[in-house]
């Protein structure tokens, strides 16, 4: 949580000049557009876009300025994600914001419009900052860092003697790359089996589930992965029947079934984001 606030704290020198870029002539611009995409449709990232939204409007009337907002979400899709940014692009939006990793980056490499991002785990290693004191560029935003040593210590809480965990992810998911070598560093210091299994949709997830079922895990975790979450639903009764329970970095995962979901406050980080 403390590099969470030190990300937040941090990149809010770009937003000065984001405010600086937006007079002209000594005299502030009195609307705003601002284009949102969000990465999927799910209870964690739903709720920074709500805030977001309300903060701004928030911000709108404290500033005697109009904020108009145009949102849409690509569900996943890259295609669509493009599309949506050169929508915004074409629309000449003032500021685009992008929710987790993949947007951001898209957004980033798309033209030379000011990005704030949100739920971006690691914005070093997605090479979205030059640095978390001095961005860069005119990107900035908010991080949803997983402490992963703290599920591993709630796993260990719960059951002290666990001989086998699975890693449940998608190996194309930047937000789960550090936490998944981190949790594996962690395990396996104390000498506890690690089994990871893979997958890119809903079916690969559930067969992945299954083989961990198979594999006599006593405990699966899952960091703030997109693709996990949109299974969870079909994953959980499995997981459960079995006895297995799910730690996972996020809500929205146990809002969908899991065993226990650990992590930011998204409405905060909405809040924050929006503030930025």
């Amino acid at each position: 949580m403390k590099k969470i606030i030190a990300l937040v704290l941090a990149l809010m020198l770009t937003v000065t000049c984001f405010a600086a870029c937006g007079k002209k002539g000594g005299d502030a611009k009195k609307k705003y557009t601002v284009g949102i995409c969000n990465y999927v449709d799910d209870a964690s990232l739903n709720q920074i876009v709500d805030n977001i939204k309300k903060q701004l409007a928030s911000v709108a009337a404290e500033k005697g300025v109009e904020i108009e907002v145009k949102y849409d979400n690509c569900n996943g899709d890259s295609v669509v994600m493009n599309q949506i940014i050169s929508n915004f692009i074409v629309d000449k939006v003032d500021l685009m914001v992008g929710v987790a990793t993949p947007v951001a980056i898209a957004m980033q490499a798309a033209v030379d419009i000011p990005v704030v991002f949100s739920a971006v785990s690691d914005p070093l290693g997605s090479k979205l900052v030059d640095s978390l004191d001095a961005p860069g560029g005119q990107i900035t935003g908010t991080s949803d860092y997983l402490n992963t040593n703290a599920i591993m210590d709630l796993i260990l809480l719960k059951d002290p003697d666990i001989k086998k965990v699975g890693l449940l992810y998608d190996v194309g998911q930047d937000s789960s790359t550090k936490p998944i070598v981190d949790a594996k560093a962690y395990l396996e210091a104390k000498g506890i089996e690690v089994i990871e299994r893979t997958g890119t949709t809903v079916d690969e997830v559930t067969l992945a589930a299954k083989a961990l079922v198979s594999d006599g895990v006593q405990a699966v975790f899952t960091p703030t992965d997109n693709t996990i979450m949109k299974a969870e639903l079909s994953i959980c009764e499995l997981l459960s029947e079995a006895g297995i329970p799910h730690y996972t970095g996020a809500d929205s995962f146990a809002l969908n079934g899991a065993f226990l979901g650990y992590g930011v406050d998204y409405a905060n980080l909405g809040v924050e984001t929006a503030n930025m």
